[in-house]
């Protein structure tokens, strides 16, 4: 696993995570607009409470879906360090 395993992402707070029975999936809103979610992203951002480290949210996620490739982890960490970039999620200093 990459150096981000100890680090702890939030959701940032601009955004809300929930499901949206009209797209029959997860989407992140925000003032200006949303954001549908795949299932993959939704599975991974559910996650995200501020509490969990990435490894705790990959320890979770393996115990969800035991059969999940081996690069699940790195997925995990592409898709975080995706989401920070898009500003969907934070981590504390």
């Amino acid at each position: 696993m990459t150096n981000l395993s100890h680090r702890i992402p939030k959701l940032n707070p601009l955004f809300r995570l929930q499901f949206e029975k009209a797209q029959a999936s997860y989407v992140l809103l925000y003032p200006e607009g949303m954001i549908t979610l795949n299932d993959s992203a939704a599975e991974i951002l559910t996650r995200v409470d501020g509490q969990k480290s990435h490894s705790v949210i990959c320890a979770d996620l393996r115990d969800a879906f035991p059969s999940a490739p081996p690069e699940l982890e790195n997925d995990v960490d592409e898709f975080l360090v995706h989401a920070e970039t898009k500003k969907w999620i934070l981590y504390d200093a």
